[in-house]
């Protein structure tokens, strides 16, 4: 059992187009035999090199098809592959590739070469540029000419992957994945979401994001849909227009950046603005099979007037978008679904290779995340936290036995964090459980669900609840507002169907968004809560300790 199969079984058809990329100023598609032949190469320089079978290879790089490539070479001969995020600081890439004893680092560029870490790794490859010794060029590091590219036949536990988790609190830890672990996730996928040869994926989320790398990599490459390689954020609506992908895999944030842009174009125009209220309000009913003949008739009117149009800036052609990797805010699900996109939300993590369940094209239940894939198991402990068993849960965490004892247990159920209910088969996911904030008259609730209530309003960019130990809530929220007392007030509108007890009293803005650069964000863009805790402790500590306890 072998992931690097996936490439193998197209070569049979080795003209069959697999990938699509931006280089040298226009697209290039990629077939079959051109990854297999630079997948060879790499097979070549691992093997001139002396590389041998559970060796780590560590890659930096943004997606590509250089990414498959190595990946599909490294898994092919028995390496592991160790991905990392692009965007990442030097430092935590040097910890992570020395947590791992990488034997080689592909960077893309020489700019991680900062790190003094780095400088004893045995090998270091950059793409692009010349980077400067002990580091060496691809081009230097690879051969001309290389034998066949191979699959080693190895066993279904064998190491894949170790993959770093986003790490909001403390160093991130390393998942063990193995070959069985991943294919018995796409094969799981694949029942849920229709995808065949003839479909288009367009590749945004990066391939170090274990649910990009399953969804979005391994799953079309195992039907040989075509994947393309978006430039970015940036210019993913004009990539979007160009190539009219049939599916799209995205975070929520992609989602709400199309919306805010839509809603951005209807300020100008009242009759506008009604026309799309009306044509989500009549989407919406009809979705929910509780409109009539005279809702459908309007509704035909208002998709061809107004959905449209607006569904031609995806491109024109989406058929599905599976949303997944965050909690997802209700309207953004609501205003897509009722335009006529077919959205559907899953959940993982990548402890899980990463999918453990989905809503079906079918059978969707927008609040709920879905149903469990095939062959996963799930059930709730006492304390309502989702425990999670199958054949895609991973090994454990590298070189960490007690962090893998605390969440692993040894009849094989994961302990995911997560704070969840299960009704009619579906799960519905309420928060982290080691985020429960208790407030000092003991009253507890998670916040990431308060957050995400919160974020529907369009004042507010980024938030982080905080009153752990405190007699009542504030919010520290990154907007352009800087009127406290309207900040509070909209906070508030969007929490009436929550206890008493959760309503923000006080707003301490942030005017600097919340970065990776600045040490905010994961890489995966979650809020590193301790991180932002400590950065304003001192304007937290002046507002609780001189305020006292303001009333609404």
């Amino acid at each position: 059992m072998n992931l690097a199969s996936l490439l193998q079984r197209h070569l049979a058809s080795a003209q069959k187009i697999l990938y699509c990329e931006y280089q040298e100023d226009r697209w290039r598609d990629f077939s079959a035999r051109e990854v297999a032949d630079l997948a060879a190469r790499w097979q070549q320089a691992f093997r001139d090199h002396g590389f041998e079978r559970g060796d780590r290879v560590a890659l930096c790089l943004k997606n590509s098809v250089h990414w498959a490539a190595i990946d599909q070479a490294a898994l092919g001969l028995g390496l592991v592959v160790v991905p990392l995020y692009v965007n990442d600081n030097p430092e935590n890439v040097a910890w992570c590739v020395a947590n791992a004893d990488a034997r080689l680092l592909v960077l893309e560029n020489p700019r991680m070469l900062e790190a003094p870490r780095l400088a004893g790794l045995p090998h270091i490859v950059c793409l692009q540029g010349e980077p400067a010794a002990p580091a060496a060029s691809a081009d230097a590091w690879l051969p001309e000419r290389a034998d066949e590219f191979t699959v080693a036949d190895l066993e279904p536990d064998a190491l894949a992957t170790i993959v770093y988790t986003s790490g909001t609190a403390g160093r991130p830890k390393g998942v063990k994945l193995s070959h069985r672990n991943i294919l018995s996730n796409v094969e799981g996928v694949l029942q849920v979401v229709g995808v065949s040869d003839r479909d288009v994926l367009i590749s945004v989320l990066p391939l170090s994001h274990m649910f990009e790398r399953t969804c979005g990599y391994y799953t079309p490459l195992s039907i040989g849909a075509k994947v393309v390689f978006s430039r970015g954020v940036n210019q993913l609506a004009e990539d979007l227009r160009i190539h009219r992908p049939t599916i799209l895999i995205a975070v929520p944030r992609v989602f709400e950046r199309f919306l805010a842009r839509i809603e951005q174009t209807l300020t100008a125009s009242y009759l506008k603005r009604q026309l799309f209220h009306l044509t989500v309000e009549q989407g919406w009913h009809c979705f929910q099979r509780r409109a009539g003949v005279a809702h459908r008739a309007l509704r035909r009117v208002l998709r061809h007037l107004v959905a449209r149009p607006v569904l031609e800036k995806l491109g024109g052609r989406l058929r599905l978008t599976v949303v997944g990797g965050a909690a997802v805010e209700a309207r953004i699900v609501k205003t897509f679904i009722a335009l006529g996109l077919n959205m559907i939300q899953g959940y993982g993590l990548t402890e899980a290779s990463p999918v453990v369940a989905a809503n079906r094209e079918d059978d969707n239940d927008p609040v709920a995340v879905g149903k469990p894939l095939a062959g996963v198991e799930v059930r709730l402990n006492e304390a309502h936290e989702l425990l999670v068993r199958g054949p895609s849960v991973m090994r454990g965490y590298w070189r960490d036995p007690e962090a893998t004892a605390r969440v692993l247990a040894p009849d094989g159920w994961l302990n995911t964090g997560d704070l969840a209910d299960i009704r009619y088969g579906r799960i519905y996911i309420k928060g982290r459980s080691k985020d429960i904030m208790v407030l000092s008259n003991g009253e507890k609730f998670p916040p990431e669900e308060v957050e995400t209530a919160i974020l529907n309003d369009e004042l507010f960019d980024q938030v982080m609840l905080v009153g752990e130990g405190r007699p009542y809530l504030s919010l520290l929220a990154v907007t352009g507002e800087g009127d406290e007392k309207k900040l509070v007030r909209h906070a508030n509108a969007r929490l009436k169907g929550f206890p008493r007890y959760v309503r923000v009293r006080r707003v301490i803005v942030c005017k600097e968004p919340w970065t990776v650069d600045n040490g905010l964000l994961t890489p995966t863009l979650k809020v590193k809560r301790q991180a932002v805790y400590q950065r304003f402790l001192e304007r937290i500590d002046k507002l609780y300790g001189v305020s006292g306890d303001p009333s609404l």
